[in-house]
């Protein structure tokens, strides 16, 4: 992330990252395709820790209260690294078109794997993804806000989300 940050997404080779890292290029294709997939790297973990919460929500919780359970265990590992990380990806993702439509598929992902979730806990299909789709939004928007604070906070990034799904959901109840 420092070379991204430093240098550019576009303009950091593999060889730059693996040199930072201590590592060969050899041993970094071992564990990633390219450079791409360093800023998706906790994506597989992310997708996971959201099924999980959907899935532990207890049997008569709404899509909305299984999703909010996705999200508070999703967010419960993401801790003050994370947090400082996301500065630096933001900045990398908004210079590069490249990072920017891996973004959005990993957007994509991450709404059809609680999409998916809700399914398999007996939810109809639209209301799964627009469950997901909401879920989706106050993630982003949860994690924006938490990465911009001051970080002098404690705060881990749950009430953030939280906040944010609370304030979609309200304002999804006034659209009629």
């Amino acid at each position: 992330m420092d070379l991204f940050f430093e240098h550019g997404y576009d303009a950091t080779t593999v060889a730059q990252i693996a040199e930072r890292a201590g590592v060969t290029k050899s041993t970094f294709f071992r564990h990633f395709s390219d450079k791409r997939e360093l800023l998706v790297a906790g994506q597989e973990t992310l997708s996971r820790l959201l099924a999980e919460g959907i899935s532990a929500a207890p049997p008569d919780a709404t899509p909305l209260a299984a999703v909010t359970e996705g999200l508070r265990c999703a967010s419960r590992e993401m801790g003050p690294v994370s947090r400082k990380l996301g500065s630096r990806i933001k900045v990398a993702v908004a210079a590069s078109a490249e990072l920017q439509e891996r973004d959005a598929l990993k957007s994509v992902g991450l709404a059809a794997v609680m999409a998916g979730a809700l399914a398999n806990r007996g939810v109809p299909t639209p209301a799964a993804r627009l469950a997901a789709e909401l879920g989706l939004l106050a993630f982003k928007q949860g994690y924006a806000l938490w990465v911009e604070a001051d970080g002098t906070d404690d705060a881990g990034l749950e009430p953030y989300v939280l906040a944010a799904l609370d304030e979609l959901y309200a304002a999804a109840r006034t659209l009629g």
